[in-house]
Formats: C-alpha cells, structure tokens, sequence
C-alpha cells in the first residue's frame, strides 16, 4: 500500500526504448471508467528492431498509433477475437510500445465480473491481454487514446508504488518472430500475471 495521491503518469517516464521503459510500468495504474487497476505483466516491443513488432515494416492505418507520443493507447484485434492493449513509448517517431499482459484489480472488481460474467475464478478476470481488455471495455474504438490526459476515459496514472526492482524476465508469449528476447516483464510471485510457455533469462 502507498500513501501517494493518484496521478496520472509524466509523458518523460515513457520515452525510451520499450526493453529500458516497458519493466517501469509494472506497478503503475491502469485506470478506465473509475475501474483501477496495477499492471503486473507486459511485454516490450520496438519497430524497426524487432521482427515480432506490428511497426517493423513501418507505419500503416492499423499501427499509426506506435509511431506518436509517448502514452496513447494502441488497441489492435488478435486473431480477429480479442482486443489488445499497448501504452505507446519511445517518441520522436520511432515506434514502440509495451503490451499489457495482466493486471490485478484494484476497486471496483465487481463491474469487471460484470462484464466477464462467465470467469468463475477471479484470479481469471484480467491474467491476459484479451481478457483485461473485456474487464475494462477497451476496444478498437480506444485506439489513440492519450492515457495521460484527464479528459480520457482511459489514464496511466500512479499512487506512488515503485516498479519491483528485480521484475522476472522471460521470452514473450504467443510469437514466432524474435521469440527469443527476453522483453516479458511481470512483477514477482504476482498471482494474476498470465500463463505460458516461456524461456527465463
């Protein structure tokens, strides 16, 4: 528990290579309709440095959202089936972000049983990218999204909980490309970070 005040998070903490900034964000609040929630998994990717990235051929419609400001929202569908969403970093036009993997809840757990009314376990809520993309109604529609204004819907916000000094790192899941960098980071012992088949480093 912290004794911070809640406030969304500064542009600057977001700009550098998604490998350096993307372990910062675990801890950090992911806030949608007053649903709260800490991020305790994500995943880095880097454009034109990493094959497995939708940026490494460069820009298109679909991935414009990588190549902007630090903190907007990039949504994309996975396998035509479920939403994903990345907080945006780098800057300066090079695209990268990071994928939220998992994150626990925080308050307001109730409206995301509401909107997952077939989990049966609570630990299943939101130990995934699709899934805690259901729990906080995140869809196309919130692609290009500035997490960062307190205007937006959807924010990235932090009460003051540092980021775990010795996150766990292991390869990312689900991709064929670059499977072998180790750019999965998740907060240790964390019961909500997602399962898979994953190489540690």
């Amino acid at each position: 528990m912290t004794s911070e005040p809640i406030r969304l998070v500064d542009s600057r903490e977001l700009s550098g290579s998604p490998p350096e900034v993307a372990p910062k964000l675990l801890n950090k609040l992911l806030i949608a309709d007053g649903v709260v929630t800490r991020i305790v998994e994500v995943e880095a990717y880097w454009g034109s440095h990493d094959p497995a990235s939708h940026a490494y051929r460069g820009m298109t419609p679909r991935n414009a959202t990588m190549f902007g400001p630090p903190g907007f929202l990039y949504v994309y569908r996975s396998y035509g089936i479920h939403w994903c969403s990345n907080i945006v970093l780098c800057g300066d036009g090079e695209a990268g972000a990071a994928l939220v993997r998992a994150v626990e809840p925080v308050s307001n757990i109730d409206v995301m049983r509401g909107r997952r009314p077939k989990t049966t376990r609570e630990v299943d809520l939101t130990n995934g990218p699709g899934k805690l993309c259901a729990a906080l109604a995140i869809t196309g529609d919130d692609d290009g999204t500035d997490l960062l204004s307190q205007a937006s819907r959807i924010q990235l916000a932090t009460d003051g909980m540092a980021s775990p000094s010795n996150p766990l790192v292991t390869t990312r899941i689900g991709i064929t490309r670059a499977a072998e960098f180790p750019w999965r980071f998740s907060v240790p012992n964390s019961r909500w970070v997602s399962r898979g088949k994953v190489q540690r480093v």
